[in-house]
């Protein structure tokens, strides 16, 4: 079984598209059921870190928009 140490580790490299392509082949695969109990935990750990790393690159994005909003309506005034 994969720990989930090592299931949130190895997403910490993967693009935003990477990671919400994955995460919908995990989700995917959970709604269709798994065949035991621990390949479901398993899957459900590693979707909870992808979803993780989607929202890490989405809140980035945000702060960079929000930092040039800021430094164009400096640029305004």
């Amino acid at each position: 079984m994969t720990s989930p140490r090592d299931a949130v580790a190895d997403v910490t490299t993967l693009s935003f598209e990477q990671a919400r392509d994955e995460l919908a082949r995990v989700v995917a695969e959970l709604e269709q059921g798994a065949p035991t109990l621990e390949h479901s935990l398993e899957l459900w750990t590693r979707g909870e870190a992808l979803a993780a790393r989607c929202e890490e690159w989405l809140l980035g994005a945000k702060r960079r928009l929000d930092q040039t909003r800021a430094a164009d309506a400096a640029t305004e005034s």
